[in-house]
């Protein structure tokens, strides 16, 4: 079963090309299943239907494990049930069969403008603040995932470059457009890029042993920029891409466009952002509107006091 679930994941490695990041959520999940087959005594894959992998689902799920990581250990089980059919080794998958139990859908929280600005604006103290002022600054104007900033060498952003050709999920290409702040922050980076970066490194950004940064070491800057300069507010690399998201549709209002700026394949990914958006407008609505506060008595025209509530 272990040889089997090694050759999927080479499989998806050399010819889907996913992200080591997803390749490790997906033979982390495969571990686990392969760890509860174990204390069954399910030694082989035709031994497995769909009531053991339903068994399987409700165990993790009474060990607390939410509906959306169980959809995501299903989506691996599933795809690994595939490979094993085309190979011959399995007549079905009964992995299609079991269903998730379905999670709260939450909102991806979002920086306001004004946060935003009061995040960036701030002037850094050092070679290295220099550079996460960058990265700070490249993220929210462009939208970018983590991965695809990491991976950006020095060559695919010239000097002066109003757009960045990224190598987004699936190795699909996307090119973005780079706001004139975000240009004359990264034009700071150059210039000190140097007294960090080893001999011949490519990557435009790098850590204190010259090589390029990592998500670690991404995420550790951008929190540690923030507890300096923020409000209090987690800041972290996905929440500037929400922010950049949820304020480009704010002011635009053309989903489509959003859709193609942040690279999702699926419009109904990109939908999310129309609640965030709604929810600003119902925050503007009842801080506004003279009859909008919901839950308290509003006094009508004639000032009696018999006005409905909202």
């Amino acid at each position: 079963m272990r040889e089997a679930v090694e050759a999927w994941l080479a499989t998806l490695t050399h010819e889907r090309k996913l992200s080591p990041h997803t390749l490790a959520a997906y033979r982390h999940d495969l571990d686990e299943f392969l760890g509860w087959c174990a204390t069954r005594a399910l030694s082989g894959w035709p031994m497995i239907g769909h009531a053991e992998i339903r068994a399987w689902v409700a165990t993790q799920h009474r060990q607390g494990l939410s509906g959306r990581s169980l959809q995501r250990r299903l989506a691996a089980l599933r795809g690994l049930y595939e490979h094993l059919r085309r190979a011959g080794l399995v007549a079905d998958n009964p992995a299609k069969l079991v269903q998730a139990p379905k999670s709260p859908k939450k909102l991806p929280r979002a920086l306001d403008v004004d946060q935003t600005a009061r995040l960036l604006d701030a002037a850094p103290d050092s070679t290295l603040e220099t550079r996460d002022r960058a990265m700070l600054e490249l993220l929210y104007s462009s939208g970018l995932r983590l991965a695809e900033l990491i991976a950006l060498d020095l060559a695919d952003l010239p000097a002066g470059a109003d757009e960045v050709r990224v190598l987004g999920k699936g190795s699909k290409e996307r090119i973005v457009p780079v706001g004139a702040q975000a240009r004359a922050a990264l034009g700071d980076w150059r210039q000190v890029r140097g007294q960090l970066a080893a001999p011949g490194e490519p990557a435009l950004f790098v850590g204190r042993d010259g090589q390029r940064l990592g998500r670690t070491g991404v995420a550790r800057a951008l929190s540690r920029w923030a507890r300096k300069r923020g409000d209090g507010t987690h800041v972290h690399p996905h929440l500037l891409r929400h922010s950049f998201a949820s304020h480009l549709l704010e002011s635009s209002g053309d989903l489509r466009a959003v859709q193609e700026l942040l690279g999702h394949a699926d419009l109904a990914t990109t939908q999310v952002y129309t609640h965030l958006d709604y929810q600003h407008l119902a925050r503007v609505y009842d801080s506004a509107h003279p009859r909008a506060r919901r839950g308290t008595g509003v006094k009508d025209g004639d000032g009696n006091g018999n006005g409905e509530e909202d």
